[in-house]
């Protein structure tokens, strides 16, 4: 079994792929994996499924806590933790079978570069793209270029007097294409980078130009009825097409960037790190801010920034941001982009950071309730426009059937939970009729009217569960009663859920996701249950009543005495003339029995 405080961070674990990192009570990474599903693969760990295997046990029994990263996709998965481990090389992921180093297409920096598949990064100053997850597409794009723009393959040192003292002979690959003989003097130093520069659009993903080729050379295989061949450019264009080149983890940005996010309330502020290097994301951490002053969001991504590039030494020129930030002087170039790749590092930064804010606050309100209640408060004070925290609301609702026994229903939440001991039920003394306006009128008068009569604590927000009409029935109580504009009131209709103030126009709309509007429907829901519970039972009592008074000589202390001891009109009509008798006496109970059971 997980720790209960595990078993908080799985919850909170999203249904989206991404990589997950175990760490030990010293805060050792002990292992990094990938998921489709984070949730799924990472609760899979405290189910019990693999506890027959030892070295997973001993794993699970080590795990302290919990950190996650998000990707847009599985691949983006398999990529990030392919760097991580190589990067942390975690004692238990030593055994992976899959622990191998993904490769990259390199161009060799060379007099005539080469265009290679390559599983080691040398710093000779080639480039590199990638790396590619999927071995077979990366080959495809290899076996592209050399068809549409011949490159060659050889490793021989074309220097300028090698090739004049004529060292080399033109081998198959003039022959049949694939080269243009640079080695010989057939191709010139600047008409081979041009070729190349069209191949590294390629590998950058600007591949229209190639799409192009593709289907001229397929529709040519056909005129010439070469079927098979065309069939192959097919294949080859389709996988092109298919293939996706801008990834958040490998993508067109090949210089360093930092990127950060934050996300903040009241309290903390949360900030994403991501590093990009040659286009992959090789360090990321989300950690947390207290605020001790009301700082700004750019006050505290600053010192951020300021932290995490000494912590790390980084020396990237630019930093990708969410927002501007005043560092003229910086000599870095700070960039809050709108769109493209680093628009999309930027989004991954800040999904991390909202993850990361979610998963910590759960955990605060688990240990310290009252922060859950603060926070709460302070977002309704907030959403609402409120100039104190709602800590006592009171919501009222109206309740009939065709205009009979009406009822009128107050219920009180504080700290945002219900208080049942203060609840109050309204039977209508002055409205004659289903009038839901007078009614309301009626019972909000009669309710701060007994509150200022015995001194006690008048609410912070009232709720009326109606449109406008209900509302303003409120508020002409509240302004007789010397209490509109001390005690704010709003009334939330059914069919949108849009709250109404008095003297406004229009009407506010919450997310209808929001915890404000949550709360707001939880006290009109029960107002609702309330009211109609004391109506159905004030409803049958009288249904009751009026069968029993329908009997001459029966009085309502023996209708009572009846109901009490017997439940129902039901088993006083089954019931036997002794059975009466014992309650009620032989002379009252001959009447009942004959009223029930006349004789023909």
């Amino acid at each position: 079994m997980a720790p209960n405080h595990l078993k908080e961070i799985v919850k909170s674990l999203p249904d989206s792929p991404g990589v997950y990192k175990y760490l030990d009570d010293e805060k050792n990474i002990i292992y990094i994996g990938k998921a489709k599903s984070l949730k799924k693969r990472v609760n899979s760990y405290f189910t019990g499924k693999h506890f027959d295997n030892k070295k997973t046990a001993i794993l699970v029994s080590r795990i302290s806590h919990i950190e996650f990263t998000l990707v847009e996709t599985e691949m983006d998965a398999l990529l990030l933790e392919n760097v991580l481990i190589k990067q942390y090389k975690p004692r238990f992921n030593i055994l992976l079978k899959d622990d191998k180093t993904y490769a990259s297409i390199c161009i060799k920096n060379e007099r005539f570069p080469r265009v290679i598949s390559t599983r080691t990064i040398e710093r000779d100053g080639s480039e590199y793209y990638g790396p590619y997850a999927n071995s077979y597409l990366q080959y495809t794009l290899l076996e592209l270029i050399r068809a549409g723009f011949p490159l060659r393959n050889c490793n021989y040192n074309l220097s300028k007097e090698n090739i004049a003292a004529g060292k080399f002979k033109a081998c198959l690959e003039y022959d049949i294409g694939n080269c243009m003989a640079p080695c010989v003097g057939k191709q010139s130093e600047e008409e081979y980078h041009e070729t190349l520069l069209a191949v590294k659009k390629i590998l950058k993903g600007n591949l229209t130009e190639l799409r192009a080729e593709l289907r001229d050379q397929m529709m040519e295989a056909v005129e010439h009825l070469a079927f098979e061949k065309a069939d192959r450019f097919k294949q080859k264009l389709t996988l092109l097409e298919n293939y996706q080149s801008k990834s958040t983890i490998v993508n067109d940005i090949k210089h360093d960037v930092d990127v950060f996010s934050i996300v903040s309330d009241e309290r903390f502020a949360f900030s994403n790190y991501l590093k990009v290097s040659n286009g992959i994301i090789v360090q990321t951490q989300t950690f947390e801010l207290k605020k001790k002053l009301e700082e700004t969001d750019e006050e505290l991504l600053s010192l951020a920034i300021a932290e995490v590039r000494e912590k790390y030494q980084s020396r990237s020129k630019e930093i990708i941001v969410p927002l501007p930030l005043d560092w003229e002087d910086s000599g870095l170039t700070i960039t809050v982009p709108k769109l493209g790749d680093k628009k999309k590092l930027l989004d991954l930064s800040m999904k991390n950071a909202m993850y990361y804010k979610r998963e910590k606050l759960t955990q605060y309100e688990l240990l310290n309730p009252d922060l859950k209640v603060d926070r709460l408060l302070t977002q309704m004070q907030k959403d609402l426009r409120l100039t104190e925290l709602p800590k006592q609301i009171e919501c009222f609702d109206n309740s009939n059937f065709q205009g009979t026994n009406p009822v009128s229903a107050c219920v009180v939440f504080k700290d945002a939970k219900p208080s049942k001991k203060d609840y109050r039920h309204f039977i209508p003394k002055t409205v004659v009729g289903p009038d839901d306006f007078a009614t309301m009128r009626e019972v909000v008068f009669r309710r701060y009217r007994g509150l200022l009569e015995t001194n006690e604590p008048l609410p912070n927000l009232i709720i009326i569960d109606g449109g406008k009409g209900q509302l303003s029935s409120a508020v002409e109580s509240l302004r007789e009663l010397g209490l509109y504009g001390k005690i704010p009131v709003i009334g939330i209709a059914k069919r949108l859920e849009e709250l109404y103030y008095p003297e406004d126009e229009f009407p506010l709309y919450l997310d209808k996701k929001s915890e404000t509007l949550k709360i707001i429907q939880q006290l009109r829901d029960e107002a609702h249950r309330f009211g109609i519970t004391h109506h159905r039972n004030r409803r049958s009592k009288n249904t009751l009543h009026s069968d029993l008074a329908d009997i001459k000589g029966i009085g309502s202390a023996n209708i009572e005495l009846l109901l009490k001891n017997l439940k129902s009109v039901k088993k006083i009509k089954e019931s036997s003339l002794e059975t009466l008798e014992s309650i009620v006496g032989k002379s009252k109970a001959k009447i009942v029995f004959e009223h029930f059971n006349p004789t023909t």
